[in-house]
């Protein structure tokens, strides 16, 4: 006779939830990061004091050992069981292609400690999303080079060219700036956003045209007409960065203005 006892037992039973498997079956393709482009290039396939493969388990609460072994099911050695059979792990001209048959080495590099440091798995979601970044960077120092005024222009291939950029033509100077933006993009943005670039460029065109001159030493800036000192420059520092950074000060200010009207 059931009790009301045994009623209670009974629902309290629960059935084990059986997770559902997810994994997607499928090609993929991993390559090693950083450019690299090797031979032959092997990463670790099992567990060593020189190269620790372990991975922590969530659901457990502890790190376990990562092996891959041909013949195994499992990429955890706590689940292995019997005689396993080895294989290199090998990256051929910085590529690796696994076929979908093969979820075991899938699951493998997908949970090896190298993944994301020392190679990645190809996305092209991911992929399609880096690109597009990179063409709305492009895009983005392409329209403010082509707007920029000739006097910022100067300053940014400045950088690039050195005092070279004053035997430039303004379309020589436009062309070679719009290059500059295509070519390196996020530091043309860099340097556009910089404004003391251009008091540095400025700081340098005022030495080109004589009007203050700086002290063999690179210590000092005076007025080349007087030789009367303007400022000295803190050790261990670019002139023309401290230059720049005095023309922000009250004192620096006024000889930016007197220099300006020189320029004109």
């Amino acid at each position: 006779m059931e009790t009301k006892e045994n009623k209670t037992t009974a629902k309290a039973v629960k059935t084990p939830e059986v997770k559902k498997d997810t994994w997607e079956y499928k090609i993929r393709n991993y390559y090693l990061l950083g450019e690299k482009e090797p031979l032959t290039y092997t990463i670790p396939s099992r567990h060593s004091q020189r190269y620790p493969l372990v991975w922590f388990d969530k659901d457990l609460g502890y790190e376990r050992e990562l092996r891959y072994a041909t013949n195994q099911k499992s990429v955890f050695v706590d689940e292995q069981e019997g005689q396993v059979t080895m294989k290199h792990i090998i990256f051929r001209d910085g590529l690796l292609i696994v076929p979908a048959e093969k979820r075991n080495l899938q699951e493998f590099l997908e949970k090896h400690p190298h993944n994301g440091l020392i190679f990645g798995m190809y996305d092209s979601v991911i992929e399609a999303e880096d690109e597009f970044e990179e063409i709305e960077t492009e895009i983005a120092a392409l329209n403010m080079a082509y707007e920029m005024d000739i006097d910022q222009a100067e300053a940014i291939i400045r950088v690039e060219m050195g005092s070279d950029v004053t035997k430039l033509s303004s379309k020589e100077l436009k062309r070679d700036l719009l290059l500059f933006a295509k070519r390196q993009p996020d530091l043309f943005l860099d340097l556009a956003e910089d404004d003391n670039i251009i008091l540095r460029n400025f700081a340098i065109k005022a030495t080109e045209e004589k009007i203050i001159g700086l002290s063999d030493d690179n210590r000092t800036f005076l007025w080349k007409s007087n030789g009367r000192k303007l400022m000295n420059v803190p050790f261990d520092e670019n002139p023309y960065s401290a230059m720049a950074a005095w023309f922000k000060t009250d004192e620096g200010l006024e000889v930016y203005r007197s220099i300006e009207k020189k320029f004109k």
